[in-house]
């Protein structure tokens, strides 16, 4: 059941099978890290959106769920990017929002139509919550 398990991963992950001198089939490289079940982009989004919803979230959070977030290989959703700014208002912490929007720039990389995008699903949020832009602010050139 195992081996089934081990080659089921290992040809999903596009690895060759080879034939020993014996003629018995093995596996190179093969390794299945993840035994438990793949969250799903909704699941995330949504861990996250309750993440940075918790009411008693304080500013170490923030910054370390911003941090780990940044980390993925990914631009988060603007829900979860619209939770974090509210965490950073109910923390009166206006440069972490700014911070927030500077790193999603930064994290959208060459793909330019992705952070306008962004600013336009947040900006009700934006104005709802008094947070300027970094281009509104002018800082985005320095």
């Amino acid at each position: 059941s195992a081996e089934k398990t081990t080659r089921k991963c290992s040809i999903a992950r596009g690895q060759r099978e080879d034939h020993n001198k014996f003629g018995l089939q093995t596996l190179l490289a093969s390794r299945c890290y993840s035994h438990g079940m793949q969250e799903t982009d909704e699941e995330f989004d949504a861990r996250w959106v309750t993440y940075f919803n918790k009411q008693d979230i304080d500013a170490w959070e923030l910054r370390k769920g911003m941090n780990t977030l940044i980390g993925y290989d990914l631009v988060p959703e603007p829900k979860i990017l619209e939770a974090a700014l509210r965490a950073c208002r109910r923390l009166n912490d206006l440069a972490s929002a700014i911070r927030i929007l500077e790193a999603v720039k930064d994290k959208a990389g060459p793909h330019k139509e992705i952070y306008p995008y962004l600013i336009q699903e947040l900006k009700p949020t934006l104005d709802e919550l008094g947070i300027s832009t970094p281009e509104e602010l002018g800082i985005d050139k320095v």
